[in-house]
């Protein structure tokens, strides 16, 4: 992994394991970053800065590091954070829609939740996740939340390999290629 942009000031703390999960994928985890007390703050205060001006409503947190993240950061900005769980975690009278796509690695389902007292329709939402490979999560979710009426004002994650996907316009705090 080469690391070609990196806005912490902390140490750089990330590892890797070769052919995790599957055979010829490099795992990259940023579970040290996150169990640090001064990389998290820094890491939060990042977002913070990133979203606070754009009048979002709600923090979009894909299952499950973007849990982590999503929900820190909608507590600092005094907005809602939508967890997007894993199908079958949800029980089925309070899943708005389903997003089906494809991982590095294989297929997966998400739920989006239905909104209390409310609904996605006119309300602005801001993507958070940990990771941005293929960038099929983010941007399924995207589509979703556009479909059901929602404005995605931005999206953001931690670490962006940026030589599996063209999006010049997410915000990373860490940008790598795998060779």
């Amino acid at each position: 992994m080469k690391v070609l942009n990196n806005k912490l000031k902390q140490k750089l703390n990330i590892r890797t394991e070769k052919n995790y999960p599957i055979e010829g994928v490099e795992f990259i985890d940023i579970m040290p970053l996150i169990i640090d007390k001064n990389s998290l703050k820094e890491i939060i205060d990042l977002f913070i800065d990133e979203i606070k001006n754009k009048n979002v409503d709600y923090i979009i947190a894909p299952e499950a590091r973007g849990f982590l993240l999503g929900t820190a950061i909608a507590d600092r900005l005094n907005i809602g954070c939508i967890p997007v769980r894993k199908k079958g975690k949800l029980p089925p009278s309070t899943v708005e829609t389903e997003i089906r796509y494809k991982k590095e690695y294989g297929e997966d389902v998400l739920e989006l939740p239905k909104l209390v007292n409310t609904t996605y329709n006119n309300k602005n939402f801001y993507i958070v996740d940990d990771i941005y490979a293929t960038g099929n999560t983010i941007e399924k979710i995207k589509e979703k939340i556009q479909a059901l009426g929602g404005k995605v004002l931005g999206e953001g994650v931690i670490l962006n390999i940026v030589e599996l996907n063209n999006n010049k316009d997410i915000f990373s705090i860490i940008d790598v290629n795998e060779s």
